[in-house]
Order: C-alpha cells, then sequence, then structure tokens
C-alpha cells in the first residue's frame, strides 16, 4: 500500500513520456511528408488534384464493408467521385425525395421513394460501369492487335501494355493505364491483369487476361494466339451487336411497364385529388400499393432475365 504512490507516478510520467515521444514522431513524419508533396510538386513530378470534399467521412467509409464495395464500383465506373461525396449524395437524394413523396402523394410513399432512390443510385452505378465495360469489350480487338504488334515487334509484354495505354482511347487506355503503373510499382502481371478483370467483368476480358497470363508463365506464340484472339473477339463484338439490336424492343417494354404503372397512379391523383391518401390511410389499401408494385417490379426482373442472353 505505501509503494501504490511512486508506483502511480512512474506509471504516469512513463505515459506521459510515451504521449510525447507519439506526438513527436507523428508531427515529424507529417512535416516531412508535407516537405516531400511541396518537393514532388515544385519538380513537377506529380499533378495536385482538386481538394476533395468530405475527407473525413470518406476515410471512415472507406474502412467499412460498404465502402469497400462502393469504391470498387466507382472504380469501375470511372467516375471522379470520392465513395465519401457518393454516399452523402445518396442520403440526400433520398431524403429529398422521401420529403417530395410525401408532400405531393402521400405520406405512406415517403419511405417507398426514398427506397427507391437507394435503388436508384445503385443502379445507376451498375448502368454505368456495364456501359463502360461494353465500351471496354469493343475495344478489345484493338487491344489485342496493339499487343500483338507490340509483341511482334520485340517488346516486352509490360512495355507492350504500356505503349497500348498511351495510343488507345479511354476507357481501355485509361485501365491499361492503371495495370501499367500497378507493374511499375512492384505487383505482378497476374495480380494486375486478374484486377482489371475483376473491374471489368466480362468473358472476353477473362479470356484475354488468361491468354497473356498463360504466355507470360509458359511463354509460346504469344503474337499468334494474339492474332487469333484478335479475329475471334471482332466476330463476338459483331454477335453481341445483332443480339442488342434483336432485344431493344423488349428492354423498351421492360422499362415501360412500370411506368405505365407510376403514371396511372399519378394520373387517378391528379383526377381525383388526395385519391392516394385516403386510399393508403387503411391497412387494406397500402397492402394493395404494396403488392402493386411487387408486382410491377417482379414484371420488371422477369422481362430483364427473359432478354438477358449470355454469348
Amino acid at each position: 500500500m505505501d509503494n501504490l504512490a511512486p508506483l502511480t507516478l512512474g506509471v504516469t510520467l512513463l505515459c506521459c513520456v510515451l504521449g510525447v515521444m507519439g506526438l513527436h514522431a507523428y508531427t515529424s513524419g507529417r512535416a516531412q511528408r508535407e516537405a516531400l508533396i511541396d518537393r514532388l510538386s515544385s519538380a513537377g513530378q506529380i499533378e495536385m488534384g482538386p481538394q476533395r470534399r468530405f475527407r473525413g467521412l470518406d476515410r471512415r467509409l472507406r474502412r467499412t464493408e460498404l465502402g469497400r464495395r462502393i469504391e470498387l464500383k466507382l472504380a469501375a465506373t470511372g467516375l471522379d467521385v470520392t465513395p465519401g461525396e457518393y454516399f452523402l449524395y445518396v442520403v440526400a437524394g433520398a431524403a429529398a425525395l422521401w420529403l417530395i413523396a410525401a408532400s405531393v402523394l402521400a405520406s405512406f410513399f415517403g419511405p417507398l421513394a426514398g427506397l427507391a432512390g437507394i435503388w436508384g443510385a445503385n443502379t445507376f452505378l451498375n448502368w454505368h460501369r456495364a456501359k463502360r465495360t461494353e465500351a471496354f469489350i469493343s475495344q478489345l480487338p484493338e487491344i489485342s492487335r496493339v499487343l500483338a504488334n507490340a509483341t511482334q515487334a520485340g517488346l516486352s509484354l509490360r512495355t507492350s501494355i504500356a505503349m497500348a495505354a498511351d495510343e488507345l482511347d479511354a476507357p481501355a487506355g485509361d485501365e491499361l493505364r492503371t495495370v501499367a503503373d500497378q507493374l511499375g510499382v512492384g505487383r505482378t502481371l497476374d495480380d494486375a491483369l486478374d484486377e482489371l478483370a475483376t473491374r471489368l467483368p466480362s468473358r472476353e476480358l477473362v479470356v484475354l487476361v488468361a491468354t497473356l497470363i498463360l504466355s507470360n508463365r509458359a511463354g509460346g506464340q504469344v503474337v499468334s494466339s494474339l492474332r487469333n484472339l484478335t479475329i475471334t473477339l471482332e466476330e463476338r463484338k459483331e454477335t453481341r451487336r445483332e443480339v442488342r439490336t434483336q432485344l431493344s424492343q423488349i428492354t423498351a417494354t421492360a422499362y415501360a411497364v412500370p411506368g405505365i404503372g407510376v403514371g396511372a397512379m399519378l394520373l387517378i391523383n391528379s383526377i381525383l385529388p388526395g385519391a392516394l391518401d385516403r386510399m393508403t390511410g387503411t391497412f387494406l389499401g397500402q397492402t394493395a400499393v404494396v403488392v402493386s408494385l411487387g408486382l410491377y417490379t417482379v414484371g420488371f426482373i422477369a422481362i430483364r432475365r427473359i432478354s438477358k442472353i449470355d454469348i
């Protein structure tokens, strides 16, 4: 009991010393980082981008599973938006839709509109990702042709990828530039190409990545493999275009069916003001609205599934 006071004093002094040392290490590291950024910026080696907003929220969100999923989707879309900015915009948009639907239609439609806003934001990312993937797939024959020519000229596969990144337009040029930068900092070719196939999933890209990886591992006729792959990709590109043209009417029907239902509901509310409010004021009316919206959703998904053909 007599030694408790000196022990407490010693532990307190030790904690103070460790705290001062930690604070000194943090401040010195931060100063070195800022000095390095200033030196590289003045030398023109790096380009400072615009100051991002909501950096604190973005850092905390990236540590979560949701943030990592959002970051992966945003990287695939190529949008200049951070996960924190996207999350805040989605929350604000869902809240705005909630208030608008509750004030214009009925209070029952507020939560439904908020959920529809969140679903729409996720659908927008998926649509933008699919659009970018389609654009990348359409450039795959040109990518294969450039890599084949560069390899035939005696360049290594890493150099060929960097050269293709400089010659091709977006999105192929941007994605190959990302792969070249990863190879430049020491990542293996297998990991860099696998990450590319994960960002832009497609059968054609998987075939190209597998061809490049196998050729890099086992050697062999890289040029002939790439030239044969170029012909195959050209044929698949034409087939995909024909199938998409044939299914355009079904795709339009899938979006028209739920649009007609929502339009009819708004038309009834405009003819009989307050009709939706009175209808959703009872449990039976709320059940009818939920069931009808569910049926429209099932019809939309069913039509999209029927019109989806994997090539």
